[in-house]
């Protein structure tokens, strides 16, 4: 399996350089030349299987320059004792034609553990094969949960330096405190006066940048990144859809129609890599995109035209605040069937004019493929309550927000197909938010408000939540958006 550039095909890489290297020099996403198939006979044989088995298998369709024991080691490093009872991403039911994907119950309480525990593991195997012994410099912009992911992932983790950026204002308060409280020695975190784009732009600049990246060099470092612009992050989340479709076969549910998925996303690589495993054969109906009041992919999908030229809108759903959605550039290619000078094109004209319109056939495509909707606030609190009221299930804001869009694709379209909600976070990340759908009182103090939902719901608080309490900060850096370069030689 080889992998190219979505803005230059004649790019040929094995995964382990694009694992290690995370962007291509040119500023275009690593993805393989081809996408896998799985057979009836593969599928059967994964129902049989426990989730650390699924992810072995699966992963070695796609990294097939890294050994068998080399991909054994990774996962079962990355799944075992890291998860609530070992089962990284079981589904609740809520009626008959409902599952929750419950991907939060890992050491940070998002569903970024489950690819961010795996990634140092393939980051090193990787750096091994092709960065001739130098350290990995992981640079991360997060909207909230990635960071705290990949600090935790990378903490302490050999020769390699970690350095997050978050915007500072644009987290929740549990957020902020996971990673500015982070433990180890070879981590790093800055808040800066901006968005998530901001960030995200900035660490992209950074990457590219040729004078940076020969001043790494010649003090022995070299970049990657943990973002999902990393395919090492991107790979580990088309499992944890598969294994949803191999335990409703478990289940004994009738699966002749297929089945939708419904992903809340800003970034879109979590409904990507939904896409990759409808790809590889699992019988995904439709692909239903959520966005809160940041709406430019609801709007893309029903136009074609894509516009970040609008207002940015800090919402109680805070990792999907995002106009800038870099993973889209991925689904560009495959659509495009692999037009790299295209992408080139696109991708040239929304950083030029913050547009772009992709052609007909395209259009045509996503528009079968995805479903693109859209909720505010007062209707994300009003999704919380509404579940929480008639099935007693408590999920956070940004399931709210995949909840809340999958009624409306219902009530649009009347389609009854079974479905998967992908749950993105704990409740519990997102307390005071959470709490004011339930209840009028709403206690100051971060802490209080945990207290508060969990004697109002009796719902366990997670032991890594509960052990934040007397967190002390050790990061407190908030910098200009334009001062990532700096920040990263003089952490070095």
């Amino acid at each position: 399996m080889k992998y190219t550039s979505t803005r230059d095909n004649k790019k040929s890489v094995s995964s382990a350089f694009a694992i290690a290297h995370g962007i291509s020099d040119e500023g275009g996403l690593f993805l393989p030349e081809s996408i896998p198939q799985l057979s009836l006979d593969d599928f059967k044989l994964l129902c049989g299987m426990k989730y650390v088995e699924r992810a072995a298998f699966i992963l070695k369709k796609y990294l097939t320059d890294f050994s068998v024991d080399e991909i054994d080691y990774c996962v079962k490093g990355a799944y075992t004792g890291s998860f609530d009872d070992d089962n990284p991403a079981p589904l609740a039911v809520l009626g008959d034609k409902t599952q929750v994907l419950e991907l939060w119950h890992g050491p940070t309480c998002a569903f970024k553990d489950l690819a961010l525990q795996l990634l140092p593991y393939l980051m090193v195997t990787a750096s091994k094969k092709q960065c001739d012994n130098k350290k990995i410099v992981i640079l991360v912009a997060t909207s909230g949960d990635t960071g705290k992911a990949a600090l935790e992932g990378f903490c302490d983790v050999e020769n390699t330096k970690i350095i997050v950026f978050y915007p500072s204002e644009g987290v929740s308060p549990m957020q902020k405190l996971q990673m500015t409280s982070q433990k180890g020695d070879n981590v790093r975190v800055f808040g800066i006066k901006g968005n998530f784009d901001d960030a995200q732009t900035g660490v992209k600049k950074v990457f590219t940048d040729e004078s940076i990246k020969e001043k790494l060099s010649d003090m022995g470092y070299e970049f990657s990144s943990a973002n999902s612009i990393n395919w090492g992050r991107l790979a580990p989340q088309i499992v944890y859809y598969i294994s949803a479709f191999c335990d409703l076969m478990n289940q004994g549910k009738d699966l002749s129609g297929g089945f939708n998925v419904v992903v809340p996303t800003g970034n879109f690589g979590n409904i990507l890599a939904a896409y990759y495993a409808k790809a590889m054969g699992a019988p995904i109906k439709k692909l239903i995109c959520a966005s809160n009041k940041n709406n430019v992919l609801t709007d893309f999908i029903n136009s074609g035209v894509y516009n970040r030229n609008r207002d940015f809108y800090s919402t109680i759903s805070p990792s999907m605040d995002i106009l800038i959605s870099s993973n889209l550039e991925r689904m560009l290619y495959l659509f495009s069937e692999g037009n790299a000078e295209y992408v080139s094109s696109l991708q040239k004209s929304l950083s030029e004019k913050g547009v772009f319109e992709i052609n007909d056939d395209m259009k045509q495509k996503f528009k079968t493929v995805f479903y693109g909707g859209c909720c505010d606030d007062n209707e994300t609190i009003n999704t919380i309550r509404e579940y929480y009221s008639e099935y007693g299930y408590l999920c956070d804001t940004h399931t709210a927000v995949a909840l809340s869009v999958y009624k409306k694709y219902v009530e649009e379209t009347g389609d009854d197909t079974l479905t998967v909600i992908a749950s993105t976070a704990s409740p519990y990340k997102f307390s005071k938010s959470v709490l004011s759908a339930i209840s009028d009182n709403i206690p100051d103090g971060e802490f209080e408000a945990v207290e508060a939902l969990k004697e109002k719901t009796n719902v366990s608080v997670p032991k890594p939540i509960e052990a934040l309490r007397n967190a002390k900060v050790r990061f407190s850096d908030v910098i200009e958006k334009d001062g990532l370069e700096n920040a990263v030689i003089s952490s070095l």
